[in-house]
Parts: C-alpha cells; sequence; structure tokens
C-alpha cells in the first residue's frame, strides 16, 4: 500500500470526528454489454463500485479518475455522469456518495490484486456476485429504470 494509503486511514477517524462531511466518489462502470465492472477490497466485505475518498484540494471528477485508474486501471476518455449523490449514513453520519457512471473509457493495463484491492471483475446485473453489496443492486435498478432514485445510499 502507498504511504499516503496508509496515512489516510490513520487519520481518517480523527478527519471524521472533526469534519461535519465526507465524500466519496464512485464509479458505475460499464462495459459495451452493460456489465458492470465491481471490486472486492482486502479490508472489508462484499463487491462494491470502484472509487474512494476525495482528498483535500480534488475535485470530485479528479478523484474519481484518481481512484478508478488506482483501483482498476480504468482511464476515463469522456467526462462521467452524474448519476446521483447519495447518503451514506450507516457508514458515518456526514458520509456521502458521488456516484458516476462512466461507459467512455479504456483499460491499458489491468492492476495486479494487492492488499487494498484482492479482486476486480466484470459481471451482468442478472448475475451479480452473491455478496455483491445491497447499494450495487439499488443503484443498478436505478439506472436501468427498474427502480426510482432514492437518497440513501
Amino acid at each position: 500500500m502507498r504511504p499516503d494509503k496508509i496515512i489516510s486511514a490513520m487519520f481518517r477517524p480523527y478527519w471524521r470526528m472533526r469534519r461535519g462531511l465526507t465524500l466519496g466518489a464512485q464509479a458505475c462502470v460499464l462495459d459495451e454489454t452493460s456489465r458492470v465492472l465491481l471490486i472486492k477490497h482486502g479490508y472489508r466485505r462484499g463487491w462494491h463500485f470502484p472509487g474512494g475518498g476525495v482528498e483535500w484540494g480534488e475535485t470530485v471528477e479528479f478523484a474519481l479518475g484518481r481512484e478508478l485508474h488506482e483501483e482498476t486501471g480504468v482511464e476515463l476518455t469522456a467526462p462521467a455522469e452524474l448519476h446521483g449523490l447519495f447518503a451514506n449514513f450507516a457508514a458515518f453520519p456526514g458520509d456521502h456518495v458521488a456516484l458516476f457512471l462512466v461507459r467512455q473509457w479504456c483499460r491499458p493495463a489491468v492492476p495486479a490484486a494487492n492488499a487494498e484491492i484482492i479482486a476486480s471483475g466484470w459481471y451482468a446485473r442478472d448475475a451479480l456476485p452473491a455478496d455483491a453489496t445491497p447499494a450495487v443492486g439499488r443503484r443498478l435498478a436505478e439506472i436501468f429504470g427498474d427502480e426510482a432514485k432514492r437518497q440513501q445510499w
């Protein structure tokens, strides 16, 4: 793990107590057949959309691009489309997640599995991993018009 990631992880509890709001940027990356790219972390259960925290001095869009590249090797070839901003109060009372749709991208290289991201994979909506997080299913239902958008992650 990179030193800046270690430092960020160490100070995250302090920042959460001192700051009233945290913001994450995640991506629903879709391929040409509408399969979604999901990742599995080494430090928490389930399959998730790729993404991470917006750091001081970053825009949400920059953080999204940085996290996508670091975690999956995906590079944006056009601006991502904001799907929504969601309250993630189960994780922290001031946490919010900005979810973007990414349809235009390239992936010059796939990063090797590491301690942070132990796996990544492409999944059809009707064949998600059994331990995909509930938020993944809810967001995909919204994106594909099966459900109305909710404010909670």
